[in-house]
């Protein structure tokens, strides 16, 4: 007997070795592809301390959102199973996104709202793609949203794998006031699915502001529609707008709480005329 307990406590050791082991070969791995990316055309995260607060309530379009409310949970997090670190930032937990959709819909505004003013945003830009970072802190983890933004002008498919590979969620974008913009959403999806299976879908529905112009049967159709869309995604769905910063952080601060598992305390709003919130 005591020749049996020593052999399983031998086993459970070099058990232990080789796990250790594994953990820190997927470690330097994913460091190799981290530095394949930077050289490949990313620059160095930028850092911005908290999620911007939000604009005053313009007096036509409802609701604009209110500061952050994830970034002060109080709660522990957690890093979710793909992430990157980087070398000089230990503490510093790299995520991916993707932003898709047809040209002139409001992308890169939308992209500018939720990074900063153009005085602040650092990024950079390949032909066909545009990528900023942005970095906020979740209960003392510093996460940095590293945000690949394909243009969309319909010669730049092929930087679809490379803005979609690895990425933590996509997010595709339709513009409101164009019917065709929404019906385009299904391709971008597919493509996007042929290289990440795992990302969180989110489907964004751009110029809220000026949608409110139209007539409310107008309105009820499009609504109808994209809830149609987003369901047959399986995907959440928010109105936005990027002038009077209408569910863009929260579009944000939902993707954190899937990630990190954080409680979601803002209700689905289904009411026509009104931005709508669907998960």
């Amino acid at each position: 007997m005591p020749q049996f307990g020593t052999k399983l406590n031998n086993s459970t050791t070099i058990r232990r070795r080789f796990h250790h082991r594994v953990s820190l070969l997927r470690r330097c791995i994913l460091r190799v592809l981290h530095r394949i990316l930077l050289c490949s055309g990313r620059k160095t995260n930028s850092t911005y301390s908290m999620l911007p607060p939000a604009l005053p309530s313009p007096p036509l379009p409802p609701t604009a959102e209110s500061p952050g409310e994830i970034a002060r949970e109080e709660m522990d997090v957690a890093p979710p199973a793909m992430f990157q670190t980087h070398d000089l930032d230990s503490d510093l937990v790299s995520l991916k996104i993707s932003l898709l959709g047809d040209c002139q819909i409001g992308k890169t505004s939308f992209l500018v709202k939720y990074v900063g003013d153009e005085k602040e945003k650092h990024g950079s830009q390949m032909e066909g793609l545009n990528q900023m970072d942005k970095t906020l802190v979740v209960k003392g983890v510093r996460i940095s949203y590293c945000i690949w933004e394909v243009q969309g002008d319909g010669k730049t498919e092929d930087r679809i794998p490379m803005a979609c590979t690895d990425s933590v969620a996509i997010l595709i974008m339709f513009d409101l006031t164009s019917r065709c913009t929404l019906n385009s959403v299904l391709g971008w999806y597919k493509e996007a699915r042929k290289w990440n299976q795992t990302a969180i879908p989110v489907l964004i529905g751009t110029k809220f502001d000026d949608f409110i112009q139209l007539p409310i049967d107008i309105q009820w159709t499009v609504a109808n529609e994209a809830r149609k869309y987003a369901k047959a995604l399986n995907a959440a769905l928010f109105f936005s707008s990027a002038t009077y910063n209408i569910n863009v952080n929260k579009i944000f601060k939902f993707i954190t709480a899937k990630l990190f598992d954080l409680p979601w305390k803002v209700e689905r709003n289904l009411n026509v005329g009104e931005p709508i919130i669907d998960f």
